[in-house]
């Protein structure tokens, strides 16, 4: 039975952006800006946070109302309770088991997705959710985030990239297209499971997929077409396109760390270069496009689009400039400051989409007072 508007959709949405603003919070910390009222406890949890409590829980969620069963809330369930009780504690195998499970509940989901519309996307979304349990299972084991965090980058690139290949098909793209979008996919397949046995060797390569994901992109993709029109369907498409312009900013620098660290650049910066490219650049550049879509399908709320939704897409674009070209020269003011307008060009998202839920409701509610005075 059909149950699309499940009430606890609202609490596990709730739970996704708590665990963000804890993700927020711990990465100003982690930037080392002098903020003592922070608790700098949680410097530690601000990958997991912003991987497993915020999109973790939120793309499963997404797909839990898309799905409309009441046992698809599952695994935001677990990754959201899992995420909240790392938050608590910050140590311990138990809040990472609930994360593990999660994940695996989201492969149960993409499963049954593929097995009633097998096609190249599901598949590929399919591939995403594996990747987040692979990370996660590392995780639990003992493993370094940073050196299992590429699985955690391979669950959001994987999701978002066959998300764009799903709305695509009314091009009915050719064979030849989606033979060169498979090719991108080995590529950044091998990469990610080289990358866990001989690093260096599969970064590339997984560097290689996703500059291969981002040229395919920008060739393809109905962003193309949409940015000549007006309104909200130009805004989605400029931010979709400066999303795959970081993507494929990640995949070189993932190319070509070995030889940005030789000529100077501090291998922890280089680190963070890649990392935020991929999380900063080009997964927050997909949210923004996509809020004024999803967040209406998932709260059943309307949201208006306004022209200052443009303000928070441009300063995360300059300000993630800024970090990047900071971080390649080394400069650690740059790194800190770039860093901090990083956490307000969020913080200005929630707010601008705060004023467009109250315009929505005031474009509703007008309507409807409308067609009540209207004559019968």
């Amino acid at each position: 039975m059909a149950r699309a508007n499940h009430p606890i959709r609202y609490p596990l949405l709730a739970i996704s952006l708590f665990l963000l603003v804890l993700a927020l919070w711990a990465g100003l910390t982690r930037l080392g800006l002098d903020a003592s009222w922070l608790q700098s406890r949680l410097v530690l949890g601000h990958g997991p946070f912003m991987v497993c409590g915020f999109l973790g829980t939120l793309i499963s969620l997404e797909r839990s109302v898309a799905l409309g069963r009441w046992w698809a809330y599952i695994p935001p369930v677990f990754s959201g309770a899992g995420s909240l009780w790392l938050a608590a504690r910050l140590t311990g195998a138990a809040p990472v088991f609930l994360i593990v499970l999660g994940s695996a509940g989201l492969v149960v989901l993409f499963a049954h997705i593929v097995i009633r519309q097998p096609a190249l996307f599901t598949a590929t979304m399919g591939l995403g959710a594996g990747a987040w349990l692979a990370g996660n299972l590392f995780w639990l084991g003992g493993v370094a985030i940073p050196r299992m965090v590429h699985w955690w980058i391979g669950f959001l690139v994987l999701t978002i990239v066959g998300e764009r290949l799903e709305l695509n098909r009314f091009l009915s793209p050719s064979r030849y297209v989606r033979i060169l979008f498979a090719a991108a996919l080995a590529l950044f397949l091998v990469g990610l499971i080289g990358s866990s046995v001989v690093p260096l060797d599969g970064n590339r390569m997984a560097g290689l997929g996703m500059v291969g994901f981002a040229l395919w992109l920008a060739r393809y993709d109905i962003a193309r077409t949409t940015i000549r029109r007006e309104g909200l369907p130009r805004f989605i498409a400029v931010s979709l396109i400066a999303g795959y312009v970081w993507l494929g900013i990640g995949g070189l620098i993932w190319l070509f760390a070995t030889l940005l660290e030789k000529a100077g650049s501090p291998v922890y910066l280089v680190y963070d270069a890649s990392l935020h490219s991929i999380f900063l650049g080009f997964v927050f550049s997909m949210i923004f496009a996509h809020a004024p879509i999803v967040f209406p399908a998932v709260t059943g709320r309307p949201l208006t689009f306004r022209r200052s939704f443009y303000a928070h897409v441009l300063l995360l674009q300059l300000s993630l400039a800024a970090r990047v070209a900071g971080d390649l020269a080394g400069s650690l003011p740059v790194y800190r400051w770039a860093g901090a307008a990083n956490v307000a060009a969020v913080l200005l998202f929630f707010c601008n989409t705060l004023h467009g839920v109250l315009a929505g409701r005031r474009a509703e509610k007008a309507s409807l007072a409308h067609m009540a005075q209207a004559p019968k």
